[in-house]
């Protein structure tokens, strides 16, 4: 189009306010005008917010609705962009309408974009629509869990030649620092697998929704997001350490749990996935000789 004729965005000329800025009356009229315009921006039965003008008012409408379009559209995309998986599960145009109404329901609360979707999981198990997929809310929290993994700070992993000097009566005694991009997700369904195979690059197939639970370690130990399949229990032992249980008392619930628990297997695996990045001792139990090599402070 004719950037000569293009038509102008919309106009907002409210009235600067009587009095000097630091009057309170007038801070609360300003923001009660703000918190009207995004009550409109969001909700399509609101009208349009008084004080926006452009050449007319049908023009002034017209272009207030292509803007609130425009944002419902940037929402969308945002909860597209975090969760791909869920969007290709359900389908574009489905998955476009649940975002509209989660946007509706949990608007951004800051402008860090990436902050915009943390509720998306809990809001998909009580969309009614999507009860017949049970699971789709664990995948989503897989996709969430990579985002956060994404954005946490960095951490050096610790040099495992540390624990050497750590005798078999120490070791129930660890207290592990996990590295703070980790996140667990625990289903009852096998929402691994589903997530594995509908990411970009593989080809989908059928998979048994009675298959049994899978849990899933997503974490960042270097430049890229890995999420791995974890063994029986060791979901429950990672949450304990991360508590800042002991190993003992970590290992305690997850055999309440699950009986079958292994832990030289569930610690081969953080140590494999750089999850562990510092470790102290237990201040009741007694401190090998060269504790103050090993002991660091949390």
């Amino acid at each position: 189009m004719d950037s000569a004729h293009a038509p102008n965005p919309v106009e907002v000329n409210w009235a600067r306010p009587r009095g000097p800025l630091t009057s309170i009356g007038n801070w609360h009229d300003l923001e009660q005008r703000q918190r009207n315009f995004g009550k409109a921006l969001l909700h399509t039965s609101e009208p349009m917010p008084r004080g926006l003008m452009a050449h007319g008012q049908p023009a002034a409408t017209a272009r207030f609705n292509v803007y609130r379009n425009n944002v419902f559209v940037g929402l969308v995309e945002a909860l597209k962009d975090a969760y791909p998986v869920v969007a290709r599960l359900v389908g574009g145009d489905f998955f476009a309408a649940m975002a509209r109404v989660h946007a509706v329901l949990e608007p951004p609360k800051t402008p860090v974009m990436s902050e915009y979707g943390a509720g998306f999981p809990d809001f998909i198990g009580g969309f009614e629509s999507v009860a017949t997929l049970p699971y789709l809310r664990d995948v989503a929290s897989i996709e969430r869990a990579w985002v956060e993994a994404y954005h946490a700070v960095e951490a050096a992993p610790m040099d495992l030649q540390r624990l050497a000097g750590i005798g078999p009566e120490q070791l129930s005694q660890l207290r592990f620092t996990l590295h703070p991009s980790l996140r667990v997700v625990r289903s009852r369904f096998p929402a691994f697998s589903i997530w594995r195979m509908n990411t970009e690059g593989d080809t989908p197939s059928a998979v048994d929704i009675e298959s049994g639970a899978e849990d899933t370690l997503i974490l960042r130990p270097q430049a890229e997001v890995e999420a791995r399949l974890l063994p029986r229990g060791a979901a429950i032992f990672i949450e304990g350490l991360a508590s800042g249980g002991t190993v003992a008392e970590a290992v305690e619930l997850a055999i309440g749990v699950e009986g079958r628990f292994d832990l030289t297997t569930a610690l081969v695996g953080l140590m494999e996935t750089q999850a562990l990045v510092d470790f102290s001792i237990a201040r009741d139990d007694p401190l090998p000789d060269d504790a103050d090599r090993l002991e660091t402070t949390r």
